[in-house]
């Protein structure tokens, strides 16, 4: 009995303790539940789902499009749609570096231009031969071999020449009778360039010479040698090219931006790889008048003396001159590190974070390149702080991340259409700027989200549109803004509609752009968040924004991009 009496009491302390440890735990655990919970409470962060960069502690409206804030969620980053973030990890295995960019002093400017050596080509000289005939022996057997005025090239024997020494002969026995036609046999063996020596040698001993010697007209350096022994040639028949490097040139390349700053007559100081310690001296004699389109320079010539020999044709060059202004106070200077080149792109890098390794791609237009620099004309602003080393690696990142690159740049595209030159004809220019009326009544009904008066605006364009004989991307431009007015037309969807406009509008401008005379100002108005955050442009008669592919949710997200007049 004392047994099962001790048992029950072991069994209710059991019991005591476990419910005093459990219970402990359970108003533990929730005590710490809801410190974290009021912790999330005092630390819940607000967003704009259409612009998450911006990140506000308390509910409100997004001061950028107007929609109402919603909760962010955690971890969120408050990314644009162009940025991207890496570790640090990332950044210090590449040895990436930033700089912080500023307006720098004012003070001399230097250009620097690339370029060749070149033969001077009022030098050059073609050596021909003066008859037709079979070269019997070539004196000047390879191409850089120096040749100087008066010296034996090559031999000749020419049948005709023959025959002309014999009527020599000839008429030199009947000289005193008939002194004009000795006269005239002579002159025939002149044209041949034969002087006065070689034809009195010729009569004085009687005998006809069979081959031909073929003398230097000036001296210099062969640069080609075009026959060989035993070739026939004909009479004009180029034998060797000779250039005269007593002078050269050096062609550079000078771009858009440069040019307002060379002159012919300017002093140049010039440096050649092959010789990076001596520096020639010269003046430029030339500028190009034609715009190299593809590569957007002209050529600026300078010549060089060049009597020691030491300037190669095919060398590189490098010259220097002052610039007049030099650079302005306040102007940006960036590395040359830093700027990618795409073509006829400037792209930079910039930190937008200055705490956090948030990187954007920025598109910049260059001005003059100094030393180790480039001076910015568009693009950055004081205070930016850009990459300037391991640019490649963040680019590469940026395409990983599916963001703008150097090889994805979905702006470009438009650009390219919206600058697209085209020849319109004037009787559809007149009869466009009508659809182009019609086109801002089908805006104003995406604008208020009405889907039929969408529809009835775009039926009403399609009675508008002009009937022309286009070509090219007119042509191509015509027929998909037709395309894109039937398929809203025969749509009551309005997001459908909205897609369809995108593609319109992209149309519209790239006509409306070469549109002579619009007579009054078209604003093209862009909108990033647009087709899936892609970004998408409109027309609009009105500066402030109206944003068609939203409607009331945002309506004053977008921005003024461009002015048509």
């Amino acid at each position: 009995m004392k047994k099962y009496i001790t048992y029950i009491i072991v069994m209710l302390a059991g019991l005591l303790l476990g419910y005093l440890i459990f219970n402990s735990n359970s108003e533990e655990s929730s005590q710490v539940s809801e410190t974290h919970e009021h912790s999330e409470e005092e630390v819940q962060m607000w967003t704009c789902s259409m612009h998450p960069q911006i990140m506000q502690p308390e509910p409100g409206d997004c001061p950028i499009c107007g929609m109402e804030l919603i909760p962010a969620e955690a971890g969120a980053e408050g990314l644009t749609a162009d940025e991207f973030k890496m570790t640090e990890n990332a950044m210090s295995l590449a040895n990436i570096q930033t700089t912080v960019v500023g307006n720098a002093d004012a003070t001399p400017g230097k250009i620097s231009l690339s370029g060749k050596i070149k033969e001077n080509e009022e030098a050059n000289a073609v050596q021909s031969s003066h008859v037709g005939g079979r070269i019997e022996k070539l004196y000047v057997t390879y191409t850089g071999e120096k040749v100087n005025r008066g010296q034996v090239l090559a031999t000749i024997y020419s049948p005709d020449l023959v025959a002309a020494q014999q009527e020599l002969l000839t008429a030199a026995r009947l000289k005193e009778s008939q002194p004009a036609l000795y006269k005239a046999v002579r002159n025939k063996l002149k044209y041949w360039k034969l002087n006065d020596a070689q034809i009195d040698k010729i009569e004085a001993s009687g005998e006809v010479r069979e081959n031909l010697p073929v003398y230097a007209t000036v001296s210099g350096t062969v640069t080609e040698k075009l026959v060989q022994e035993g070739d026939y040639v004909k009479q004009g028949q180029p034998l060797y090219k000779i250039a005269n490097l007593n002078t050269v040139w050096a062609i550079f390349d000078a771009y858009e931006s440069q040019i307002s700053n060379l002159n012919v007559g300017q002093e140049m100081k010039i440096t050649a790889n092959a010789y990076p310690d001596k520096e020639f001296s010269g003046k430029i004699s030339f500028i190009d008048p034609l715009l190299d389109e593809s590569s957007r320079t002209v050529k600026v010539r300078v010549e060089l003396k060049n009597t020691d020999d030491m300037l190669k044709p095919g060398m590189f060059v490098q010259a220097e001159l002052e610039r007049p202004e030099g650079v302005q106070e306040g102007s940006i200077l960036i590395p040359r590190s830093a700027v990618l080149w795409t073509g006829t792109r400037s792209l930079v890098y910039v930190k937008s974070s200055p705490d956090e390794p948030v990187f954007q791609m920025k598109e910049v237009k260059l001005g003059d390149a100094l030393d180790n620099s480039y001076e910015v004309l568009e693009g950055l602003s004081d205070g930016d702080e850009v990459v300037t080393n391991g640019t490649f690696t963040v680019d590469a990142a940026a395409q990983l991340q599916g963001k703008r690159s150097m090889m994805n740049n979905p702006e470009s595209q438009q650009k390219q259409a919206m600058n697209m030159k085209m020849d319109l004809p004037e009787d559809f220019q007149k009869k466009f700027v009508k659809t182009l009326g019609k086109y801002f009544e089908l805006k104003d009904a995406l604008v208020n989200s009405n889907p039929t008066q969408a529809m009835n605006a775009a039926k009403a364009s399609l009675k508008t549109m002009p009937e022309a004989d286009l070509e090219g991307m007119a042509a191509a431009h015509f027929k998909k803004v037709k395309e894109m007015l039937e398929a809203i037309s025969n749509n009551e969807n309005l997001e459908n509609q909205r897609a369809h406009f995108v593609i319109l509008s992209e149309n519209m401008i790239a006509l409306t752009a070469n549109i002579d005379s619009l007579g009054k100002e078209i604003y093209i108005q862009h909108c990033p968040m647009a087709d899936s955050n892609k970004g998408a442009d409109w027309l609009s008669l009105s500066s402030e924004v109206r944003n068609p592919y939203y409607g009331e949710a945002m309506l004053t997200c977008g921005e003024v991009s461009k002015t048509l007049k």
